[in-house]
């Protein structure tokens, strides 16, 4: 991808500079010979679901045709203020004061894709298969995992393991994510793990292994855009969800409609979206994105730009302590008394302070932070703010969790640029 291609874009300016590629891109559209309308209604039903109901007259659509509703700057489908960071696949990330709500709404959760999303996403007709080293092969409509199972809905925090990534030097190949790749949504769904002991786990398993109906963006059929898993022991814990609803509606269509797993504390790679098969291995799983250098980090500390063999990465589990200042904003303009408020979080484990310094970090104070309101969620914090004159200011916050690890200044630079969790900082002038 060149420099061009990974600067963050508006929907206008994507559809405007290669409309047809758009159209695939987004709403996975082949338009008819005459340029109009969806051939066979490839993309149809993502359309419609993105603008919330059905098109009646869409054969008369010219091609690169972006819907009214959807067409404001910096808008894309069915969000509200996220930036388009890659249109192949799609990718768009937060900015963090768009973050500020206790739970994130559906038009402001990141986007993370890896291949183009499927065509058709019907609930009524979509089915999940779980099978491999099993006593019983399950093969699950969305209706059998609602009367079968407990159906439970947790606030549940996703983060991508590269956001942060635009922060190192040298950089480091990837989207360009700063730190909206992260989101804590209500889930409602059943739990993997009664879904994993109804089919009987054998007692050979090492893994899971999960498949999605997303397609490679080659269009080779036979390639898998990722196929990634978790340790047997990870799988079975509680608060790891097989998703139908996302804020007490349907999924969006970008966030893994109409079925997706929610793996909270992890790399939000291993949260399958478009969920459709769940496989029990005896080895470690090998699908796309699991082997060689993806998402995964050296063994040991490296040197900027160093070269790393294949060999000496390990496999990305849990990650680390991290917070976000989503008030106020990054450059606003304040009077001399503010609220700083935020969330913080951290892998497996509970956040037990928060931090804030005016001062570089000369001295801080304690934030009052709430517990997380279940386990898996982030936890949101505030502080009250006097400064003691006009002028240029930075906030800094740091969080600790429950087994000490604190947020660092700077963190040891790793080839990938994965999880970067160095404390985050505003700028703002107070007047």
């Amino acid at each position: 991808m060149s420099d061009q291609d990974q600067k963050p874009r508006s929907l206008r300016e994507f559809f405007a500079q290669d409309p047809e590629r758009a159209d695939r891109e987004f709403f996975g559209r082949v338009a008819n010979p005459d340029r109009r309308g969806f051939l066979r209604n490839t993309g149809l039903a993502t359309m419609a679901a993105m603008v919330g109901t059905s098109i009646p007259f869409h054969r008369n659509m010219p091609i690169g045709f972006v819907p009214a509703a959807m067409a404001q700057e910096d808008v894309l489908v069915g969000k509200d203020g996220l930036t388009l960071l890659n249109d192949r696949p799609v990718n768009a990330e937060t900015p963090p004061e768009l973050l500020d709500d206790a739970i994130t709404p559906t038009n402001r959760h990141f986007i993370r894709n890896n291949g183009i999303p499927p065509e058709e996403v019907d609930a009524a007709s979509w089915t999940l298969t779980i099978d491999g080293f099993v006593d019983t092969p399950l093969e699950l409509s969305i209706q059998d995992l609602r009367d079968q199972f407990e159906v439970v809905t947790m606030a549940l925090t996703l983060e991508c393991g590269g956001n942060g990534r635009a922060a190192f030097d040298p950089p480091a190949k990837g989207n360009q994510w700063t730190y909206g790749a992260v989101g804590c949504s209500e889930w409602t769904g059943v739990r993997l793990k009664d879904v994993l002991e109804k089919a009987g786990v054998q007692s050979n398993v090492v893994y899971t292994a999960h498949y999605g109906a997303d397609t490679h963006l080659s269009g080779d059929p036979e390639k898998l855009p990722i196929s990634r898993g978790m340790p047997i022991a990870k799988a079975m814990t509680d608060i790891i969800l097989i998703a139908f609803e996302m804020n007490g509606a349907e999924l969006h269509p970008m966030n893994g409609a109409p079925l997706r797993l929610v793996v909270p504390g992890w790399p939000a790679s291993t949260a399958q979206k478009w969920l459709t098969r769940i496989e029990l291995r005896d080895v470690v799983h090998d699908g796309p994105k699991m082997t060689g250098t993806a998402y995964r980090l050296p063994n040991r500390p490296v040197a900027p730009g160093e070269k790393v063999e294949t060999e000496d990465f390990v496999i990305i589990e849990r990650m680390p302590v991290k917070s976000l200042i989503t008030h106020p904003a990054n450059g606003a303009e304040i009077g001399t008394e503010t609220e700083v408020r935020g969330h913080a979080w951290s892998g497996d484990r509970t956040v037990e302070a928060l931090e804030i310094s005016i001062d570089f970090g000369t001295t801080w104070q304690a934030a009052e932070l709430d517990a997380p309101v279940n386990s898996g969620a982030w936890q949101n914090w505030r502080a009250q703010v006097t400064f003691p004159q006009a002028g240029y200011y930075e906030v800094w916050a740091r969080a600790k969790d429950s087994a000490g690890e604190m947020q660092p200044f700077a963190i040891d630079w790793n080839p990938k640029g994965y999880l970067n969790n160095t404390m985050h900082r505003v700028g703002l002038r107070v007047s």
